[in-house]
């Protein structure tokens, strides 16, 4: 009797053992439910008010995923959206920069949001560069040779705005080969006019170089003689389909100057279309002489 009653005080005490240790699985189950839920949850609040724009009130939400759960699968992407509210909230380039450069290194980064990241990038330094900070230039510079050619020609578009011709020219190659072998009218179209601020006679070459179908393009031809020369000190030829892109090139300033010396460059190249003899002939004040004609 008495060694019946002790084997059931032991079955007890373990039995009553073993309830705590299933419950303390079970809570620990759902408190990883609850954890996986908070995370989510901040992540899915975060984009809602990117989507919206509320830059301040995202990227708070960001930084308090990434603090609250660093191990989460969601903090990579989280880093990448930090550096999308950094760029949108203005003055912390710099911070955004960061951000997207830690969201490229990632192993698990995905190759959209890195396409995303490099362009964002190429805008941040951009602007940087705008408000004086030259150094930032290597930034587009080093994405001249990105294995992704979306970067590359972006960064190829981007530097030919830069105001340093020097500087600007480096996107040359990259925008004659999207003349030379790219398809897409827009793409082309966007090339063009870049080559046209950096490098007309780069443009000329790489439409040289283009494979030609069907009947031969009329062409635009400029030629500028200095004073008492009779070589010409600047030569242009470019198909003239392009005089459209050609214009949307020239700054304003530049054809309110012309127009002010009484010239109207878009009736000038509307009337040259009309013949495909006339030669139009413009003196510089300086003794110049600006020849413009279509064959």
């Amino acid at each position: 009797m008495r060694k019946t009653t002790l084997t059931c005080c032991l079955v007890l005490v373990l039995g009553l053992g073993a309830v705590p240790a299933r419950i303390s699985a079970r809570t620990a189950g759902i408190q990883a439910g609850i954890q996986a839920a908070t995370d989510e949850s901040l992540f899915r609040e975060a984009k809602l008010l990117l989507f919206d724009k509320s830059w301040k009130a995202a990227l708070d939400k960001i930084d308090e995923l990434i603090d609250k759960f660093p191990s989460s699968p969601l903090s990579g992407q989280a880093l990448f959206y930090k550096g999308e509210c950094l760029s949108g909230i203005g003055g912390r380039e710099r911070e955004a920069l960061r951000a997207y450069k830690g969201y490229i290194g990632l192993d698990d980064a995905k190759p959209s949001l890195v396409e995303e990241s490099e362009g964002s990038i190429v805008d941040l330094a951009f602007d940087l560069y705008k408000e004086g900070n030259e150094s930032a230039l290597r930034e587009i510079e080093s994405r001249l040779d990105h294995e992704n050619k979306v970067v590359r020609y972006y960064a190829a578009y981007k530097l030919s705005f830069v105001s340093d011709k020097k500087e600007a020219v480096k996107a040359a190659p990259i925008l004659s080969r999207i003349v030379e072998t790219e398809k897409d009218p827009e793409l082309l179209d966007r090339a063009r006019i870049a080559l046209l601020r950096v490098s007309p006679e780069s443009l000329k070459s790489a439409e040289d170089r283009k494979p030609q179908v069907g009947v031969t393009a009329r062409m635009l031809r400029i030629r500028i003689r200095k004073a008492g020369q009779r070589e010409p000190a600047f030569s242009l030829n470019i198909p003239f389909a392009l005089a459209d892109l050609a214009l949307s090139a020239m700054d304003e300033d530049d054809k309110a100057a012309i127009r002010k010396k009484g010239y109207d460059i878009t009736k000038i190249i509307t009337e040259l279309s009309k013949s495909k003899e006339s030669i139009l002939r413009i003196a510089g004040d300086d003794g110049s002489i600006i020849e413009i004609w279509i064959d």
